[in-house]
């Protein structure tokens, strides 16, 4: 049934005069803060990570399968590919150490002796001028 003109317009007149109790917007205001907050809590945390997951899982499709061994097709590759291999290492034989220290030989000095260093010699010692 549709309601006629006449029954709307009085229906709004006798609205009109309806007011809430004093107070009521505030207290709807602080029920809708609170509630705002209880969900923001709700969204955010590990429960929030959870649901989010069993919802992925529960409308899996195919898209959602490839992506999933894709992943997985990489993360295994790249464990493969960044492990580092292990070295085959020879055991060589423990053989004996001399703590004997020798002195180095004295400068010969017989080959000091031959050379002459006289001034009138000085540049020709052996030289060669190209």
């Amino acid at each position: 049934m549709k309601p006629s003109v006449e029954q709307i317009g009085s229906l709004l007149a006798l609205k009109r005069h309806e007011r809430p109790e004093d107070g009521y917007w505030q207290d709807f205001l602080c029920d809708f803060h609170q509630n705002q907050r209880e969900l923001a809590v709700r969204k955010s945390g590990l429960m929030s990570f959870a649901s989010r997951i069993s919802g992925w899982f529960s409308d899996l499709g195919p898209s959602k399968w490839a992506y999933g061994a894709g992943l997985a097709y990489a993360s295994i590759a790249a464990f493969a590919l960044l492990t580092p291999k292990e070295a085959a290492v020879q055991k060589m034989a423990p053989s004996q150490i001399n703590y004997q220290v020798v002195p180095a030989p004295a400068p010969p000095a017989e080959q000091l002796d031959q050379l002459d260093l006289s001034p009138s010699t000085q540049g020709n010692a052996g030289e060669q001028v190209f």
